[in-house]
């Protein structure tokens, strides 16, 4: 086997990844489905290695992913030596991010406006779970993620950013229809819940610690989108675990129900050991926004 690797056919890789399709890939690279699937499968044949797997979504093989990380890695890099050569364009350096719904409708956005004015940088940002968001990372598929792991994965570095506080929220409405006829202990696990996703188990942990039960049979209602998660509890459609920083502008709209009992989720910024002026300028001005903003 060949130890060099194409390049051409590693960036092939990277955009059917990134596009997850042969199609959507074909037209980012202005070539044809037929080039994209041979230029794919000459690259297994050169690894000796099946990298991906032809399902909906595409999925990426252990050997795989570390293809796409070489291929990620090599085009930021080259992005960067373009940037500072002064021939590429304005806005090429792409940085793909992983970061929690939570984060994304509080705080993280406004970190990101100065770079991409000052840096000329486009970012790609994929919303999911803090405690998922390093499998990403683990996967190439991003290049830095806010996540709840502290331990780095292989290849990353791993920074504290905060704690986001999140207390157990409802409508005054809903206390007093559901809650305020028992102890929190008995009616709280009876009443209807607001989870954000099935990945959120926030809720339930919270209702571990408050009871000592270990499952809870409850009316569950999913809405997967911060902001309308918040106002679905304001509105009494059942409790939740709301953000310290979305609760707060609500006022008299949402009651704590138990103020001696927040759930503080530990936040930390990892991100690829990648020598890049733009993922640089990316860490410092987040965790300059969490500073401000978690606890």
């Amino acid at each position: 086997m060949m130890s060099d690797l194409p390049l051409e056919q590693v960036k092939t890789l990277l955009a059917v990844v990134d596009e997850q399709s042969f199609d959507a890939a074909a037209a980012v690279l202005h070539v044809t489905p037929s080039a994209v699937s041979q230029r794919v499968k000459a690259l297994e044949q050169r690894t000796g290695r099946v990298l991906l797997l032809r399902t909906k979504p595409i999925r990426l093989t252990a050997s795989g992913q570390v293809l796409v990380r070489f291929g990620r890695s090599l085009a930021q890099l080259e992005q960067d030596a373009l940037a500072e050569l002064g021939l590429g364009s304005e806005g090429t350096r792409t940085v793909p991010i992983a970061v929690n719904a939570d984060s994304l409708a509080t705080w993280f956005l406004p970190a990101l406006t100065g770079i991409a004015e000052d840096q000329g940088v486009c970012f790609d940002l994929r919303r999911e779970d803090e405690d998922h968001t390093a499998a990403l990372l683990r996967e190439g598929l991003v290049m830095a993620a806010v996540t709840a792991s502290p331990q780095p994965v292989q290849g990353c570095t791993s920074h504290r950013l905060g704690r986001m506080r999140y207390r157990a929220m409802a409508s005054p409405e809903f206390v007093a229809r559901r809650l305020a006829e028992a102890p929190l202990t008995t009616s709280l696990p009876a009443a209807p819940v607001i989870v954000f996703d099935r990945k959120d188990d926030l809720q339930d942990r919270f209702l571990r610690a408050l009871t000592r039960r270990r499952t809870f049979t409850m009316v569950r209602h999913h809405i997967p989108a911060s902001e309308s998660f918040v106002d679905a509890v304001a509105a009494g459609l059942g409790w939740g675990m709301v953000p310290e920083l979305q609760a707060a502008p609500r006022g008299a709209a949402l009651v704590d129900l138990a103020p001696d009992r927040p759930v503080d989720v530990p936040l930390h910024w990892q991100q690829w050991k990648l020598d890049s002026p733009a993922l640089a300028a990316v860490a410092e001005a987040v965790a300059r926004a969490a500073q401000e903003a978690l606890r």
